[in-house]
């Protein structure tokens, strides 16, 4: 499959192509969902399949760098964003607060990664227990695609350091309101030469996503994977790509976030001016940070068609300042961060009216 330079044809393939596969893999995984004996453990699986479809749909768009082996990448892509959702529903809807319990759940965001490591009684810590292998099979799903590649050797040390800091980042988040940002701050202050640049929320969000791995992952499975490449990845996605990421995801869940009470990081920012300017300081460094990559024109749309499509999100109506906010980003952005930001507005209502 060859990798679209342009936007149209992009957006084209994406949603002729990708975005079926993605959800014919994704109904697999409801269907097991439906299965789970626990009620508990089967609504929250459930519950996160359908309200975060939009995840695995945008993971999904990294199956292009795999080229012949895209289905595979997918069927990665969706197994491990489900995993990551389905655990992060666990944590913040749970009545534990138990960081050991956390850790232990996210041990299988780690063990995805790695195809030699035995699945574990993730449950361990937890009253709510049986998932009739549900869990287990997303891992070993992960596990199963990463292990016949022959070269993944070359980024698995690059996939595993985001998974455990992904990890690391749910388990300080999900702890006790009091501890959780002491926690997150002592953990910036360990991690601080990595991204001096960086306040500790703005390190913690860029810890948050998923991207480099799918991006890591998805160029193996091409089988174009080099040390070199490895490297660069690593550099281009972590921490800008990815922070302006969980910044964009951040931004549009403040109001949901102040209503549930949940840890959000725009509201650490002083005022929405220091915002908007550190947001549009992530889009300039994120620009800089990927103009060397392989298929620079493809990581260019994923980043503009990042901005676009959150920006789109019918929640932004609801925000404080959010026209100029919205105006700064895309303006930012360029041009083509304003053609995926009115071609999802479209897509959005699409899929609301079929609904």
């Amino acid at each position: 499959m060859k990798i679209p330079t342009r936007a149209l044809p992009l957006m084209i393939r994406v949603y002729k192509k990708i975005f079926p596969r993605v959800h014919i893999e994704l109904n697999l995984w409801r269907e097991k969902a439906k299965a789970i004996p626990n009620q508990e453990l089967r609504t929250q699986a459930l519950a996160s399949i359908q309200a975060k479809t939009f995840h695995c749909e945008g993971g999904g768009i990294y199956s292009l760098l795999a080229k012949d082996q895209w289905e595979e990448a997918i069927r990665f892509i969706v197994a491990y964003q489900t995993i990551s959702d389905y655990l992060d529903n666990l944590c913040d809807r749970s009545t534990s607060m138990d960081p050991k319990d956390f850790k232990m759940l996210h041990e299988a965001m780690v063990d995805a990664l790695t195809p030699t490591n035995q699945v574990k009684d993730y449950y361990y810590f937890r009253k709510d227990k049986d998932d009739g292998g549900y869990l287990r099979s997303l891992v070993l799903t992960c596990q199963d695609v990463l292990g016949q590649s022959s070269n993944y050797q070359i980024s698995q040390s690059y996939t595993t350091t985001l998974g455990q800091l992904y990890s690391d980042l749910q388990v300080h988040k999900h702890v006790r309101e009091e501890e959780r940002i002491p926690r997150l701050k002592h953990w910036h202050q360990n991690h601080q030469s990595k991204c001096p640049q960086l306040e500790w929320y703005e390190f913690s969000a860029s810890t948050g996503s998923t991207l480099g791995i799918y991006c890591l992952v998805s160029y193996t499975l091409s089988g174009n994977m080099t040390d070199q490449l490895a490297e660069q990845i690593d550099q281009s996605y972590f921490p800008y790509m990815q922070g302006l990421h969980i910044l964009l995801d951040y931004y549009i869940d403040q109001e949901e976030d102040e209503e549930e009470g949940d840890l959000n990081f725009c509201s650490y920012y002083e005022h929405e001016d220091r915002m908007r300017e550190r947001f549009v300081y992530f889009v300039n460094e994120t620009n800089r940070s990927i103009k060397n990559l392989p298929n620079r024109a493809f990581h260019q749309m994923v980043h503009e068609g990042l901005v676009g499509m959150y920006l789109a999100d019918h929640k932004v109506k609801a925000l404080d300042h959010a026209k100029s906010f919205v105006k700064s980003l895309l303006r930012a952005s360029g041009k083509k961060a304003t053609f995926f930001y009115l071609n999802t507005k479209v897509y959005n209502r699409i899929r609301a009216n079929q609904s």
